[in-house]
């Protein structure tokens, strides 16, 4: 926490010396340190130190198992042909039988008819949204989908790209009829709608209304208002509910069945199957478009043999019932979390007066799965407070602030795993209610203190090093 403070200060007189190309450079790099955003690569606390992880994509905690290591090196033994390098691009001499073999594997643990690898799910979003929508297509998009979709809407030749508020069943259906309205093309089912999803938002943790969406497009007329023509076809995002939701971590188009109303899901091996990579799913149609007009494919070495390795590696584990005993483990916390949170005295109260916020306690005993991430907000100049008080109790969040979520919209993301224990959750409550004891105690004016005594530690130690921000008042 220290070193990523300290990476904010500003020192203009360290870069006169510098050539001009540099020192523009570094012009652009103070501006973000100016305003408290610049990006500072460095080891979490849970990493280091003893603290509790909260943080870490190793959602099933199949990342840094025994068992996951032993299905790995298993898979390189069995193949000890096969070299560390792909030698080129897919298209070249690139592909070799392993990785097809894995992607048709892939393909069938999913219910798809082909799949393709590539190297991330920035790569696979890019490759989506760049090749698939042909000229006067239209993509409606929820607004919260990953910044990777957006970048792939601007390389798209599509003609039109409408948001609908996020989660919004409603705004959808508005948004569907306006393109419906406005596109003869598309009305008269010549041109297609695309639309952009994820299976679970990563920066709020609520799951996609998936079925809802499909049933609005199947409620749309067809030509001349006849039966739905297939011109409106669903992408989804499935980054944070592989592995987490669906029959052996299949995801959650797979949980509610909608497998033949999805065109193209997209899943990402960095998080909850402890890899690397990720998969774009659909049909044979599909795959062909990316290997044709995906840049991100066609111009990228392949995938190389140990990353597939891992990745089937994974597969093997989510096979044998590694997903369903981290599905019920993550159920079990959250359950636990939630019921915690919503009984404590002092929850009304912290709610009522704002100093306290979690979107998905609302409700929460009424849903079918609880998810992983939990969103937890406060006034937006406390953020931080509780960020240095929950990190002194040695549990690590993460924060996360403009420009990852909008001005104001700044919370801390919590993720439950299944390596956590009933203690971690417990004492991560006991320790998020001190502070909002302390934030009590200071509104109420029961002392003298202007913040909670683990963000004036901090400050105290920024004044003398002549830095600002992070809340300081």
């Amino acid at each position: 926490m220290d070193s990523r403070i300290a990476s904010q200060r500003v020192e203009r007189s360290s870069t006169r010396s510098l050539p001009i190309f540099y020192r523009n450079l570094e012009e652009s790099l103070d501006e973000r340190r100016a305003s408290h955003i610049f990006n500072h690569v460095v080891q979490n606390g849970w990493q280091t130190s003893s603290a509790v992880d909260f943080c870490s994509g190793n959602i099933l905690s199949i990342g840094s198992s025994n068992d996951r290591r032993v299905a790995f090196l298993a898979e390189l033994d069995q193949n000890a042909n096969l070299g560390t390098g792909s030698s080129g691009v897919r298209l070249m001499d690139g592909n070799y039988s392993y990785l097809e073999h894995t992607e048709r594997e892939i393909a069938e643990h999913h219910g798809a008819e082909a799949g393709l690898l590539l190297a991330s799910a920035w790569e696979a979003n890019v490759a989506v949204w760049s090749a698939v929508p042909r000229p006067g297509d239209v993509i409606i998009h929820d607004t919260l989908v990953h910044a990777s979709s957006y970048e792939g809407f601007k390389q798209s030749m599509a003609m039109e790209v409408v948001e609908f508020a996020h989660n919004d069943v409603d705004d959808f259906r508005r948004a569907l009829h306006q393109v419906w309205e406005t596109q003869p093309l598309v009305r008269q089912g010549k041109r297609s709608i695309l639309v952009a999803l994820e299976g679970v938002y990563s920066m709020d943790g609520d799951v996609c209304p998936l079925q809802d969406l499909v049933d609005v497009a199947r409620d749309m007329p067809g030509i001349d208002g006849d039966i739905p023509n297939g011109n409106i076809q669903f992408v989804v995002d499935e980054a944070h509910s592989v592995g987490v939701l669906g029959p052996q971590g299949s995801g959650l188009v797979c949980e509610l069945g909608l497998e033949k109303d999805v065109a193209i899901v997209v899943h990402s091996y960095g998080k909850a199957l402890g890899a690397i990579g990720s998969v774009v799913l659909g049909s044979k149609t599909i795959k062909g478009i990316l290997t044709n007009f995906g840049k991100s494919f066609v111009y990228t070495t392949s995938p190389s043999f140990p990353l597939v390795a891992a990745i089937r590696s994974g597969y093997a584990l989510l096979k044998k019932g590694s997903a369903e005993q981290g599905q019920n483990r993550i159920q079990l916390l959250s359950k636990l979390f939630y019921e915690l949170l919503t009984s404590h005295p002092l929850w009304d109260l912290a709610r009522d007066k704002g100093i306290l916020s979690v979107p998905l306690a609302d409700g929460w005993e009424h849903r079918p799965f609880l998810t992983h991430i939990v969103a937890i907000s406060s006034p937006q100049y406390s953020v931080w407070w509780m960020y240095f008080h929950l990190a002194a109790a040695s549990f690590c969040v993460f924060p996360v602030e403009y420009p990852t979520v909008p001005i104001g919209k700044s919370r801390l993301r919590l993720i439950i795993h299944a390596h956590n224990t009933e203690d971690h959750v417990r004492g991560f409550i006991s320790s998020l209610f001190g502070w909002v004891q302390e934030m009590l105690s200071i509104e109420q004016g029961e002392t003298q203190a202007d913040v909670p005594k683990a963000a004036g530690d901090v400050y105290r130690w920024m004044r003398q090093e002549g830095l600002t921000g992070f809340g300081m008042p």
